[in-house]
């Protein structure tokens, strides 16, 4: 089993290159999603946060309200500290779930958004950086998630440096390109995954 790494900044088309990975064949388990499943109602994870932040954080229905929540502690590196400290260990521990459930000759992608932040990369075999300029993140969080700037702005700075991130790459994807132009580099990727994967060089 080969274990990977991959990461980027908010809006820099992380999912986009796991998409493309998985249609390659790789196992993916993306945190996001794990630290969505973990704050579902009715789960210890939901009552941690309630317990930590209030039943404002609630919808009317009794889901995470994740926009009131993010504009909270993205907002107060403290209050970001502390929903961190609920959420990670419980998304390391389904993820750790998942990865023994895969085959053992897989590449097992772990999708971690805050890889870099919380000194993760020694836990994987190679660690993947989707790289994109800041000026392309803030262009796609506006546009497309249709945050305001502000609120864009804050999330990117709530987040490791651009530097930071690269430092830590074995392998770099640059995502200030055409959709095209990204597949050709995923393949290539996918091809380096799986000779490590196999025991071979790289080359």
């Amino acid at each position: 089993m080969l274990k990977v790494g991959l990461t980027g900044g908010i809006g820099a088309g992380k999912s986009e290159v796991s998409r493309l990975l998985v249609e390659c064949g790789a196992v993916l388990i993306d945190a996001d999603r794990i630290a969505r499943e973990v704050v579902e109602p009715g789960t210890p994870g939901l009552a941690a946060v309630v317990d930590a932040f209030g039943t404002d954080v609630l919808t009317e229905q009794g889901t995470l309200d994740r926009p009131r929540l993010g504009s909270i502690v993205f907002a107060d590196p403290e209050r970001l500290a502390v929903l961190n400290a609920i959420v990670h260990p419980l998304v390391g521990a389904r993820s750790r779930a998942l990865e023994s459930a895969a085959a053992e000759d897989a590449v097992v992608v772990h999708d971690v958004p805050l890889l870099a932040e919380n000194g993760l990369a020694p836990l994987y075999d190679l660690v993947i950086v989707v790289d994109a300029s800041p000026g392309t993140q803030l262009d796609r969080l506006v546009r497309l998630r249709g945050m305001t700037e502000e609120d864009a702005r804050a999330r990117m700075a709530a987040q490791a440096t651009r530097e930071k991130r690269l430092e830590i790459a074995d392998v770099v994807v640059d995502n200030d390109v055409p959709l095209e132009q990204l597949r050709r580099r995923v393949r290539e990727v996918w091809t380096l995954l799986t000779r490590r994967a196999a025991g071979q060089p790289a080359e």
